[in-house]
């Protein structure tokens, strides 16, 4: 039985510290959001809301990229496109990415699959006692820091090798997780390619590794909600790591903010069949000395369905140092950003509440101005 809406502590306790989650919440027949999911007003997504300054730039951005162009005579013209997104919204969508249909299909299946299992069997993943260090189930960002709870539940998958991974990862999802990490980053080198390319830097084999280093794979459970109007599935952020790689179902609610134009302007980014987004991250933007900029996102939620979204991160090592590169530096004549340890940047990202891009203030070079 869930606890009363009205009694604040036990809600909580239910839902973050005994594993029911949100979906908990809705299986048990839930017909109001609960006060500790109400988001304020600034906060909330107003689906109605259209775009009034749409313009070329954004509009290629929805257009998915056909990747395996970039080995043919288009080469410029989809490097120019790659680019010129991560330069700008910091968001873009690829097909003929090299990672199967059937095994997108597959992800999504694996996904509901998790979250249908009884509470019970999921909770054996939380944090706290979790039995492997690799795998954590909950829901929310960090719900103890948030004001307003996110309407969203997950299980997130750190990669350290096929063996562990195999032996640790939920059955219900880890062969077809494993497969779309090993697909994926095969694309991501490409694209990371692409970017430090453009900025005239080469990165040898070991630098490449070492920024990417550090694979998730998340599995993002947002179930119907009786008040999508009210709530978030997750709140505005920016990820951390260097490329984020996501795959999305074919329900929607996934926003981006314009940096450019009118303030607190957001934009959907349609669910693509076939297609893959991919969003830079802040280390990108740090590395870039601020040319890429990293993508302020959010996600509603919805009334008609339960959704599911599958993303990969691809991060630094946590001993990794990442600041701007140097030559960048030298031809922009100042450092954005100071140089930082990644693993201190991780425990700062998952010590605060989603804010926006306020993460990146840890790195801000306050001498930059």
């Amino acid at each position: 039985m869930a606890p009363s809406i009205d009694e604040s502590n036990a809600l909580f306790d239910f839902v973050v510290q005994k594993g029911n989650g949100v979906k908990g919440l809705v299986d048990n027949g839930i017909k109001v959001v609960p006060e500790r999911y109400i988001q304020p007003p600034k906060e909330r997504i107003l689906i109605d809301k259209k775009i009034i300054n749409s313009n070329d730039d954004i509009d290629q951005v929805l257009v998915a990229i056909d990747l395996s162009k970039v080995h043919g005579p288009e080469h410029d013209q989809v490097v120019g496109t790659i680019t010129k997104a991560a330069e700008t919204l910091g968001f873009f969508q690829v097909i003929n990415h090299g990672v199967t249909l059937e095994l997108l299909e597959s992800l999504k299946g694996a996904a509901h699959n998790f979250f249908a299992q009884t509470p019970m069997e999921k909770a054996v993943y939380l944090k706290q006692v979790s039995p492997s260090p690799l795998v954590k189930y909950g829901t929310s960002f960090v719900p103890e820091k948030e004001m307003a709870l996110e309407w969203k539940d997950y299980v997130s998958m750190m990669y350290t090798n096929d063996d562990e991974a195999h032996a640790q990862w939920p059955p219900q999802c880890k062969d077809v997780a494993l497969e779309y990490l090993k697909s994926s980053t095969k694309m991501v080198r490409i694209l990371l390619e692409i970017l430090f390319e453009n900025l005239g830097a080469t990165l040898d084999e070991e630098k490449l590794e070492s920024l990417t280093g550090l694979k998730m794979v998340n599995m993002n459970f947002y179930p119907s909600c009786p008040n999508p109007e009210l709530t978030v599935g997750v709140g505005r952020h920016s990820d951390m790591g260097t490329l984020t790689v996501l795959l999305q179902d074919g329900i929607g609610g996934l926003y981006v903010k314009l940096e450019q134009g009118v303030e607190d302007e957001w934009i959907e980014i349609p669910p693509i069949p076939g297609a893959l987004v991919i969003n830079v991250g802040d280390t990108m933007q740090i590395l870039s000395n601020g040319r890429y900029k990293s993508a302020e996102h959010r996600v509603r939620t919805t009334s008609s369905e339960s959704r599911v979204s599958v993303p990969l991160f691809a991060t630094p090592k946590p001993s990794e140092k990442i600041g701007p590169l140097p030559q960048l530096v030298e031809s922009d004549g100042v450092a954005h950003y100071k140089q930082v340890l990644f693993g201190d940047y991780m425990k700062n990202f998952f010590g605060k509440a989603h804010e926006g891009k306020k993460s990146l203030d840890f790195a801000q070079n306050d001498d930059s101005a």
